[in-house]
């Protein structure tokens, strides 16, 4: 990370290298900025042994907050932005953190928290004003980085990896199926806490880009970054996908996308119903990332692979090896649903807690169930915990939605399991209906006995305006029931 920023700095030093609409810097300011904000965090006691989180927005901030401490080499902790404050002095507390650097506004979050030196954006912009172009001496050892995991089942968890080897390989998976080039124009939607914003802004680093983002997603504004700057990548979750597609029509039609050639998808399942629209709005230009915090890149979908499969995440990554197990810990066959497991050398070094995720013959467990067809891509049919048995018979939650999300009068529809006294557990449907539309329930029911079962139709509909969603698009099943 750092060495690719020093080169970056050295050959293209006036290059605009992070900006949002109120804030740009470019390759120098980074490098100097960041050793200004390291030797300010020294002077107040900061050094190698030490945890510092960061709870900053996507920004030029975050980038000097990322630099800075690495540059220290103490541990980084990266916060989710969207934590309220119980969760966020949970997560603190658990992480041991003593410094955080945040923007201005979690100032009122943070103050109650005892022990933890909380330093804002202002402060912060003044020890990057403070020492601006004294250099500053390597680390005496690298910084591991941890990112939280979704918490969508808990607490979130800090997933360890050492900077130096933070994804490096999983980089190169990516790198050798999706089109990213040196100075590349990429809008990075997607939050940079999160392993998959983080991964394409160190991508962007690494390859001089000019990186543009917003600390807010508002759909519009990034197609309006895409089309005014002349975009090559986009980089965004499912959702923030979906809602870019639901812009009105003419909205879409005046955006210039020509010159966008990778639209680079992850975090979540992507709905074949989206990526076939998205193929054919924008072009051959969408990628479909699979993977986690944990394991990293596991597989990738092309353009090519998905529209002749739109809900498939693709086919194995460079240097990565992905299997489907059985019950017993044998490998399935194609078309069989298991569970999926991952070998990488991008895979992390384990939760903050001492755990780690499951390890079977050198392959970790992604916590997914899944299938290979007979030309090798991967289907997720959901989360191990999300199966459903219902009647004694095995339901995956996602070949329900797929089907419901199909429905032009669907917006979005989430399917979960609730106690049920006679068969252990019913299915319950809930359901965003898409603007100007009706639905009929029992029109909805014969759909899915038609079409897959009559055991999968669920025996309760809600509607909802909106499902519940973290930050990274996945959704809040727990709520739901």
């Amino acid at each position: 990370m750092l060495a690719a920023v020093a080169a970056a700095a050295a050959r293209y030093p006036y290059a605009v290298a992070v900006a949002t609409a109120d804030h740009s810097v470019t390759y120098r300011e980074l490098w100097r900025g960041s050793n200004a904000l390291a030797r300010g965090l020294s002077e107040g006691g900061v050094g190698p042994k030490d945890r510092v989180g960061i709870l900053c927005r996507n920004s030029p901030m975050f980038v000097h907050a990322l630099l800075g401490v690495a540059k220290l080499g103490a541990d980084i902790v990266l916060l989710n932005t969207a934590m309220g404050p119980a969760q966020l002095a949970e997560v603190i507390a658990g992480e041991k953190l003593m410094t955080v650097l945040h923007d201005d506004d979690f100032g009122a979050a943070l103050s109650p928290i005892d022990g933890v030196w909380a330093v804002g954006a202002t402060q912060i912009q003044a020890m990057l004003h403070s020492h601006p172009k004294m250099g500053l001496a390597p680390p005496r050892r690298d910084s591991r980085l941890v990112i939280l995991t979704s918490g969508t089942t808990g607490r979130p968890k800090g997933a360890t990896r050492s900077s130096r080897s933070s994804s490096v390989d999983g980089i190169a998976a990516l790198l050798h199926l999706v089109p990213y080039r040196l100075r590349d124009t990429t809008v990075i939607a997607a939050p940079f806490f999160h392993g998959w914003g983080l991964g394409n802004l160190l991508i962007g680093l690494g390859l001089s880009a000019t990186v543009l983002t917003a600390p807010e997603f508002d759909a519009a504004h990034t197609l309006s970054l895409v089309s005014e700057h002349r975009a090559r990548a986009l980089v965004v979750v499912p959702t923030m996908l979906q809602r870019i597609c639901a812009l009105p029509p003419t909205h879409l039609a005046r955006a210039d996308t020509d010159n966008l050639r990778i639209i680079a998808s992850s975090g979540s399942a992507l709905p074949g119903r989206l990526a076939t629209g998205v193929l054919n709005r924008f072009g051959p230009v969408l990628y479909n990332v699979y993977g986690s915090t944990e394991v990293a890149v596991a597989t990738i979908a092309t353009p090519a692979d998905l529209r002749r499969a739109p809900t498939t995440a693709g086919r194995r990554a460079l240097g990565v090896r992905v299997e489907i197990l059985d019950g017993h810990g044998q490998s399935a066959a194609n078309a069989t649903v298991g569970r999926i497991f991952v070998a990488s050398s991008a895979r992390f070094d384990g939760y903050t807690n001492g755990h780690s995720k499951e390890v079977l013959n050198g392959l970790m467990s992604t916590g997914d169930m899944g299938y290979f067809d007979e030309h090798g891509r991967l289907f997720v049919v959901g989360r191990e915990d999300d199966m459903i048995v219902s009647g004694g018979e095995n339901v995956y939650p996602s070949e329900i939605e797929e089907l419901l999300s199909s429905d032009e009068r669907i917006a979005e529809a989430a399917v979960v399991g609730i106690d049920d006294d006679r068969f252990g557990q019913a299915l319950k449907a809930v359901i965003v209906v898409a603007p100007n539309r009706h639905v009929d329930v029992q029109e909805l029911k014969e759909l899915i006995a038609r079409q897959l079962a009559k055991f999968k139709v669920p025996r309760i509909f809600e509607f909802v305006d909106a499902l519940p969603r973290n930050a990274t698009g996945k959704i809040l099943r727990r709520q739901l029931i």
